[in-house]
């Protein structure tokens, strides 16, 4: 996978991080690793430091003064790895729910099929989700519903975020201009690529739901991303 980082925004994640990195690495020895930590209390920044003496040209830290949003944290990444000239940059969990076995697919569907974005889809085959209670994957699904109606955008997994960017892609966003940093932060990303008419493939993946630390996803993040599909929608008429 050469010219690929994964950056993996993080908070609170020390049970995880050495695990998710290690398992990083071991699907390439040409992918690397950007984690962006919003000043974990629990340290995880110094257990990534750790690291960097055994991965020292593959392993980066960014480190944020507090706890920001994951929307601003990708966003950090994505400018960062730009700056630094990688051609594909994926979006991953920290806590496993996304498998670092697919990034290979999700490469791939860059690579090799052409795509400018490609998705790790919870939906194009049904419901691939592993330990969510019923409620939140109905929840998530018809979220993901409601986005593609909304939006018009023919993606099954709107909401998903286990993604592989080409760097063009990111470029031609004005990165500056994404307005949320929640859960909707994903469906804005996807929007703002669709209105560009970059090709989106999806890749069908299991989602497995955390088993160590804490889910970080609130009703605040769910509301911001009911109410601000449809405003984006708007703007975006406006806009034409």
């Amino acid at each position: 996978m050469v010219g690929a980082i994964v950056i993996i925004p993080t908070y609170n994640e020390i049970e995880n991080i050495e695990a998710i990195i290690k398992a990083v690495f071991s699907q390439s020895d040409d992918i690397n690793v950007l984690i962006v930590d919003d000043n974990s209390p629990d340290l995880t920044a110094n257990k990534v430091k750790e690291l960097q003496k055994e991965f020292s040209k593959r392993l980066f830290l960014e480190v944020r003064q507090e706890k920001s949003g994951l929307g601003t944290a990708y966003i950090h990444g994505f400018k960062w790895s730009l700056k630094n000239n990688y051609q594909y940059i994926f979006e991953m969990d920290a806590d496993f729910s996304h498998d670092p076995k697919d990034l290979r697919k999700l490469y791939d569907a860059c690579a090799i099929d052409g795509a400018d974005v490609s998705i790790g889809s919870r939906y194009i085959t049904g419901v691939n989700v592993v330990n969510w209670p019923m409620g939140r994957v109905l929840m998530s699904y018809f979220a993901s519903k409601y986005v593609r109606f909304i939006t018009g955008m023919k993606i099954n997994d709107t909401t998903a975020g286990y993604v592989c960017y080409k760097n063009e892609v990111l470029e031609s966003i004005d990165l500056d201009s994404v307005k949320f940093i929640g859960y909707a932060f994903q469906i804005e990303m996807k929007f703002k690529a669709y209105l560009k008419k970059f090709k989106i493939i999806e890749v069908p993946v299991i989602f497995t739901d955390r088993t160590k630390g804490e889910s970080k996803l609130s009703k605040t993040i769910i509301t911001e991303a009911v109410f601000g599909v449809i405003s984006m929608k708007l703007k975006s008429i406006f806009k034409k």
